[in-house]
């Protein structure tokens, strides 16, 4: 079916340029981003269920957890930043893979 849509200049012009760095069509942009605003948002992918959660407008937002915890996974991240890092330099250093 055939349409026209009024749309704001700096808004097509975004779309447009989405497309070509994409190497699609506006077409299936449009098309795209209404298949995504009609389905229901129980359809959403949520890439983690127990960290997330999706709101009944269909936007992902993180569930409320416990404060001490999330101090703890912060933590846990900061100190273990560099592992990787360091095992490879070790490794280059002592010339061992």
């Amino acid at each position: 079916m055939k349409t026209t849509l009024d749309l704001p200049d700096d808004l097509l012009i975004k779309a447009k340029i989405l497309a070509a760095q994409r190497k699609t069509t506006l077409k299936a942009i449009v098309e795209s981003a209404l298949i995504r605003e009609v389905r229901p948002a129980a359809e959403l992918e949520n890439p983690d269920p127990d960290k997330y959660e999706v709101g009944p407008f269909g936007i992902l937002s993180l569930k409320r957890t416990d404060p001490k915890k999330i101090a703890e996974e912060i933590q846990h991240l900061i100190d273990h930043q560099y592992d990787e890092e360091d095992a490879r330099v070790i490794a280059i250093a002592t010339g061992k893979p």
